[in-house]
């Protein structure tokens, strides 16, 4: 397990959940204490406010809840710790993180660990693959259902800006996540670390924007756009982009390669 999650001490992580659950407990007992103490002098108990997890209020005698809350957070902290969501498409992070969301988690124990992440880090391979082929179909205007070609030198985004009225453009969402893929796919090929959330492409081209920039350059590709909304991407890295190709020729042998 140490190989799965390095420099992560699961004895330790386990060894403080439960001392938060033990002394959740002990707060809610001495809380139901003093609420009989108030009905016993005829004084009224304080509406007391309890932290929110992931929008839900949770009371503190609804021990089950709080355990999955709880464990939601440390499922999510051993995803990102364990490097693992690098390897995950679109699909399966918005699964995963819907489950965190929702706390539709298995209790957090050392077997329950062990399996999701063997299972996880066995198919890492498979779920990379499967997200340059989902990225692919969202991105090529020339795919055609089983029947894909390849990526090329360049991409044309149709709707990099949501155009609204005399020339105001907002970006758009979807294309900048579909960015934020293509740009994890050629860190994880390239051997970098996946780039930082926080730094995205809608954050990147909302600081070029403001300076009135019409092109942004990345390691991998350089993207423009245009007052009509489109954008033009072209990439610099083509060694990248034949590793790619490689991978959907892996699932679809037949396909018929993509027009100059």
């Amino acid at each position: 397990m140490t190989e799965l999650i390095p420099s992560l001490s699961l004895d330790n992580l386990l060894n403080q959940r439960h001392a938060v659950l033990e002394r959740i407990q002990e707060a809610s007992r001495l809380l139901r204490e003093a609420y009989t103490m108030c009905q016993a002098a005829h004084l009224r108990f304080p509406n007391l406010g309890y932290h929110p997890e992931y929008g839900k209020e949770i009371r503190l005698e609804d021990g089950d809840k709080i355990a999955k809350a709880v464990d939601a957070s440390a499922w999510h902290y051993l995803m990102q710790a364990s490097g693992t969501r690098s390897f995950l498409d679109a699909a399966a992070r918005a699964q995963w993180d819907a489950k965190i969301a929702a706390h539709d988690v298995p209790p957090l124990t050392v077997a329950n660990i062990q399996a999701t992440f063997t299972s996880l880090y066995e198919s890492r391979t498979e779920l990379f693959h499967r997200g340059v082929i989902n990225l692919f179909r969202q991105l090529s205007w020339d795919y055609q259902t089983n029947s894909p070609f390849q990526f090329g030198k360049r991409l044309i985004l149709h709707r990099l800006l949501s155009l609204y009225g005399r020339g105001f453009a907002l970006l758009n969402t979807h294309a900048c996540n579909e960015l934020d893929d293509l740009l994890r796919a050629f860190c994880v090929l390239d051997g970098q670390p996946e780039p930082d959330h926080r730094n995205g492409m809608h954050q990147q081209l909302s600081r070029a924007r403001e300076v009135h920039e019409h092109a942004l350059v990345t390691p991998y590709f350089v993207l423009k756009w245009y007052k009509k909304g489109t954008g033009h991407l072209t990439f610099t890295r083509l060694d990248l982009v034949a590793q790619l190709n490689a991978i959907l020729h892996r699932y679809f042998p037949h396909a018929i390669p993509a027009r100059q």
